[in-house]
């Protein structure tokens, strides 16, 4: 065949053409790909922190909230409830809170909270995952009489954790409560799951 008839404008023009139309359908099939690798809205808002109005809660209630898929606890404590946790120190594992990995810095402290009064943990026993009961009632004869004054009990195993989230001596979970991240926008708003530029 005689090459003197091509066309070769024609050819170059063809060529670009079809790369352009091909170039711009393979970005069409490339968006929704590269998209399905982004996390959804769901998935984002699933570990996005979240926040609590704490302003209702009363003494002795105990408020639940879901971040990160998890149950978090927020309880309000009395002065008598704070007066009577360093009573039982020697009833439990870790009771200066040193396992570092169980709390923020600034709950490593005596109410491992940031205010006393205010106590924010993750409601999932350190055993094996179940999710503990909360269980204020002093004295429960169930939970060891007298020497109970309320708490955590984790019916799956019998772990139990006092109202600062500490565990108990001789039970199957091995560490304290987790603390989470947390910090106060206001007096009566927590902000759990973000704690930047806490004091």
């Amino acid at each position: 065949m005689s090459t003197d008839n091509v066309d070769t404008k024609r050819r170059r023009f063809l060529v670009a053409s079809t790369s352009v139309v091909a170039a711009v359908g393979a970005g069409f099939v490339a968006v929704p790909f590269v998209s399905s690798w982004m996390p959804s809205e769901r998935a984002k808002n699933a570990g996005a922190p979240v926040e609590v109005d704490i302003s209702k809660l009363a003494e002795g209630q105990m408020l639940t909230v879901e971040w990160q898929s998890k149950p978090v606890w927020i309880v309000k404590r009395s002065e008598k409830t704070l007066s009577t946790l360093p009573t039982i120190d020697g009833s439990l594992r870790d009771p200066a809170s040193e396992n570092v990995d169980q709390q923020p810095a600034y709950a490593q402290n005596a109410n491992r909270s940031i205010k006393p009064e205010i106590l924010v943990l993750v409601g999932i026993c350190t055993h094996l995952g179940c999710s503990p009961t909360f269980r204020p009632d002093i004295g429960a004869a169930d939970l060891g009489g007298e020497s109970w004054l309320g708490g955590f009990f984790c019916p799956c195993h019998s772990s139990k954790f006092d109202l600062a989230g500490r565990v108990y001596q001789g039970v199957p979970a091995p560490t304290n409560l987790v603390v989470p991240p947390h910090k106060y926008l206001s007096d009566n708003v927590i902000l759990v799951g973000d704690d930047e530029g806490a004091a």
